[in-house]
């Protein structure tokens, strides 16, 4: 059987849960790292001028809407995992690796704040998003300020390889808004091409996580080819990564997602699996392609004939295959990056954390 794109089918990614023979580490790791890094967050989020801080604030989970403190919404902390991941696979100890760690966080929760108010998502990790709440202005000032403070924290806490660490997140940084401008292009197109598609999530998702562990290989003072091998490898698990976000962004489970079920169709995203679909030549693909072209919005037995299409004409295969094509592109990377036997297997036990999410 092949799947959308021509490739041979191959095994379909499962779940990672605490119980998984690798998840244990990984679950570890992430936590290890929201210890490691939570405080260096606070210190920056601390710095910013009122209200942008109580906004950073709540947006992090520290806090509620009123500003009283609370427990939970933040996300997992993968990136910081894997720059101190990274870091300890080369030789480095943790700590010393928790400046940048920090700083590819507040990043990343720069591009959500913002991402969210572009995408006019109202829910994320089951609490209302920053800008639903506070306003956009609110969320573009935070955005702006989180933003900031990641560059100040790697170029002044990390004195180490400053300037080329500083150098490794700018680059990041302007493909990242690459990606997202191109995401927002496609939602106008209906001539999205499915390796453009791929294009858009290396910069959107991939390069971050590219940099961060590239950074983490910095911090141990690695050689110019070890860091590459260590972006490679964050590059592929960034894209498999995102795959596996797609696919559960289709059929997830809300209460896993904390997005509302069928939203990302609602909006009429060009999402991997949705492209690879449009893509397929297949009659499933032409009844999806007369649904997306539609201006009105679709209904909720729409969202649900649509997902069914998805499927019938290979996206959700696709998708899932290529996963596990970027996923073994990234192990085999990491292969060449001589790392420790104990630093490969926890950052194999990432990926395979974060790329068999259930779905």
């Amino acid at each position: 059987m092949t799947a959308a794109g021509g490739r041979p089918a191959a095994a379909q990614p499962g779940p990672a849960t605490p119980g998984d023979s690798t998840a244990p580490d990984a679950w570890h790791l992430l936590k290890t790292a929201r210890e490691l890094t939570e405080p260096e967050l606070r210190k920056a989020v601390d710095r910013l001028a009122e209200p942008v801080r109580s906004v950073a604030g709540y947006h992090f989970g520290w806090s509620d809407e009123r500003g009283r403190p609370a427990d939970g919404g933040g996300g997992k902390g993968v990136r910081a995992a894997l720059v101190l991941a990274a870091a300890q696979a080369l030789g480095a100890a943790a700590e010393e690796a928790v400046a940048p760690a920090a700083a590819v966080e507040l990043v990343h929760n720069f591009s959500v704040v913002h991402d969210d108010l572009m995408d006019g998502d109202r829910v994320r990790r089951g609490r209302r998003t920053a800008w639903s709440l506070f306003g956009p202005t609110q969320a573009v000032l935070t955005g702006d300020a989180l933003l900031a403070v990641a560059v100040d924290t790697l170029a002044h806490r990390f004195p180490r390889r400053s300037a080329e660490a500083v150098q490794e997140l700018s680059g990041a940084l302007l493909a990242l808004v690459a990606g997202q401008g191109a995401d927002l292009a496609f939602e106008t197109r209906a001539d999205v091409g499915l390796e453009e598609c791929l294009d858009m999530a290396a910069g959107k998702t991939a390069s971050l996580l590219a940099a961060s562990c590239a950074l983490g290989a910095l911090a141990a003072g690695a050689g110019a080819e070890r860091v590459d091998a260590l972006r490679q490898f964050g590059r592929h698990l960034g894209l498999a990564f995102q795959l596996v976000d797609d696919l559960l962004g289709v059929w997830g489970d809300t209460a896993v997602t904390g997005k509302p079920v069928g939203a990302d169709l609602r909006s009429r995203k060009k999402s991997l699996p949705v492209v690879a679909a449009l893509r397929s030549g297949t009659p499933a693909g032409d009844r999806l392609a007369a649904l997306y072209l539609r201006t009105d919005p679709l209904s909720d037995a729409e969202i649900r004939t649509a997902t069914r299409l998805i499927e019938e004409a290979g996206g959700r295969r696709w998708a899932q295959e290529e996963a596990e094509r970027q996923r073994t592109a990234a192990l085999n990377r990491l292969a060449t990056a001589d790392a420790t036997p104990a630093g490969a297997h926890a950052l194999t036990a990432l990926a395979d954390l974060v790329t068999r999410r259930e779905l």
